[in-house]
C-alpha cells in the first residue's frame, strides 16, 4: 500500500493497524533545536484517545506516545522523529463474524476489491485508530509552531451534531468544558440529551467540525497547485469518515451577492483591516493574515446495532450486525485530529514560504 505520507517539507508517514501491536508516525523535516518531549505530545493525544466519555468508544487505550528517535536531551536534532503508540486493548474476537462479510459503509469491500486482502480486525489500516498517529505528528508540529509563531492559536470545535447546531454565541472558553468540544454550555447540555438517545438505540449520527487558526501569518501558500486552502482541504478530507470540506463561507458563498461576499478593507495602524472573513483567511491560495477557517462534515459511524444487508466474499447475500465498541458520533474525536492536520499544514507552508521568499513578506503596505 503506497501513499501513507502527507506534507511537503514537514512530512509525516503513518504506519500500523488498529489491532496490530502498535501504530505510529515517522516525522521528517522537523527543524533542529526545538524543545520536544513525550509529555508535550501526550497532551494532544489525551484529547483524542478513546473512552474519555460515554459518548465515545469504550475501547480503553492509554495512547501513550514513545519517542524512538530524532530527539536528544529534550531537543530535536533535525533527523527523522519516530513516534510509537502501542495497542493494549484489542478485542479481535469481536470481528470474527465479519471475516467473510463486508460491513456496509466501511472500506471493507473497497480494500478487498483493490488489494485482494484485508485486515477484518477493526478495519486494519482503514480504522480511525490510524488518526492517533496523526495527532502525535501534529504534536510535533505544534511544538515547532510555538517556537516560530508564538501567537498562533489552533482551536477545533463541533458546530453541529445531526440536525442540531449551536444555540447562542460562541465562547472559546467553553470548548474544553464539555465532551463535544462545543463553544456553548447550553448547547452542550442539549446535545448530551440528544446523543444519549442515539447511543442507547445502538445507532449513530454525523457532525460538522470547524477548525480555526488565529494568528497565522499572511503570505502562506502559493497560487495554482500549492494553495494553502488546497492542502487544508486535502488534509481534512483525508480524515476517516469525512465527506465534505469548506473553506470560509464554503458552499454558502453560492447564495451571496458580490457585495455581500467580498471582504472589504480599510487601513489600520498596523496594516489592512478586513470588515469580514468570508474567504476563510485565504485569497488566491495565499493566507491574508486573518483567521484560517475550515469546516468538515463527518458521516455517521457505520458500525451500528441495526441489522444491515450486505454480501459475502463468495458473492452471497447476507445480513450483518456490527459488534464491538464504537463511537455513536465519531465527529467528537475528529476534533483533535482536525487540529493536528491544521497544525501540520500551517507549519509545512511556513517552511515552504521561508524557503521561497525568506523571512517576512515581500510586499509592504503603507
Amino acid at each position: 500500500m503506497s501513499m501513507n505520507t502527507f506534507g511537503h517539507l514537514f512530512r509525516f508517514t503513518t504506519w500500523g493497524e488498529s489491532h496490530g501491536p502498535a501504530l505510529g508516525a515517522t516525522v521528517d523535516g522537523c527543524p533542529p533545536g526545538i524543545p520536544l518531549s513525550e509529555e508535550m505530545i501526550q497532551v494532544w493525544l489525551n484529547k483524542r484517545k478513546p473512552g474519555t466519555s460515554k459518548y465515545t468508544t469504550q475501547r480503553r487505550e492509554a495512547d501513550q506516545v514513545e519517542i524512538q528517535s530524532g530527539v536528544f536531551e529534550g531537543i530535536t536534532t533535525g533527523t527523522p522523529i519516530q513516534l510509537m503508540i502501542r495497542n493494549t486493548d484489542q478485542r479481535s474476537k469481536d470481528y470474527g463474524d465479519i471475516a467473510e462479510k463486508f460491513r456496509p459503509g466501511h472500506a471493507d469491500i473497497t480494500y478487498w476489491q483493490k488489494y485482494g486482502i484485508r485486515d477484518y480486525r477493526g478495519g486494519g489500516r482503514s480504522s480511525a485508530r490510524e488518526t492517533a498517529a496523526r495527532v502525535a505528528a501534529g504534536g510535533v508540529a505544534r511544538a515547532v509552531l510555538a517556537h516560530l509563531v508564538p501567537d498562533l492559536q489552533i482551536k477545533g470545535y463541533m458546530t453541529q451534531i445531526g440536525p442540531h447546531g449551536i444555540d447562542g454565541q460562541h465562547d472559546w472558553s467553553e470548548i474544553d468544558n464539555n465532551p463535544f468540544w462545543v463553544p456553548n454550555a447550553e448547547t452542550a447540555a442539549k446535545w448530551a440529551t440528544y446523543l444519549d438517545g442515539i447511543r442507547k438505540s445502538g445507532s449513530s449520527v454525523g457532525a460538522v467540525v470547524e477548525i480555526v487558526a488565529k494568528g497565522a501569518p499572511a503570505g502562506l501558500g502559493a497560487p495554482i497547485y500549492a494553495k494553502i486552502d488546497t492542502d487544508l482541504a486535502a488534509a481534512m478530507m483525508s480524515i476517516n469518515a469525512v465527506k465534505g470540506v469548506e473553506i470560509g463561507e464554503g458552499m454558502n458563498a453560492a447564495t451571496l451577492t458580490g457585495e455581500e461576499n467580498a471582504d472589504e478593507m480599510r487601513m489600520g495602524p498596523e496594516g489592512p483591516i478586513f470588515s469580514s472573513n468570508h474567504a476563510g483567511g485565504v485569497l488566491g491560495g495565499i493566507s491574508t493574515g486573518q483567521d484560517l477557517v475550515v469546516r468538515f462534515a463527518v458521516k455517521p459511524t457505520s458500525s451500528i446495532l441495526t441489522p444491515r444487508k450486505t454480501v459475502t466474499k463468495s458473492g452471497e447475500d447476507a445480513n450483518l450486525i456490527t459488534k464491538g465498541r464504537h463511537d455513536p458520533c465519531v465527529g467528537i474525536r475528529a476534533v483533535p485530529v482536525g487540529e493536528a492536520m491544521m497544525a501540520c499544514v500551517v507549519l509545512d507552508h511556513i517552511l515552504l514560504h521561508r524557503g521561497q521568499v525568506g523571512e517576512g513578506l515581500r510586499g509592504k503596505i503603507g
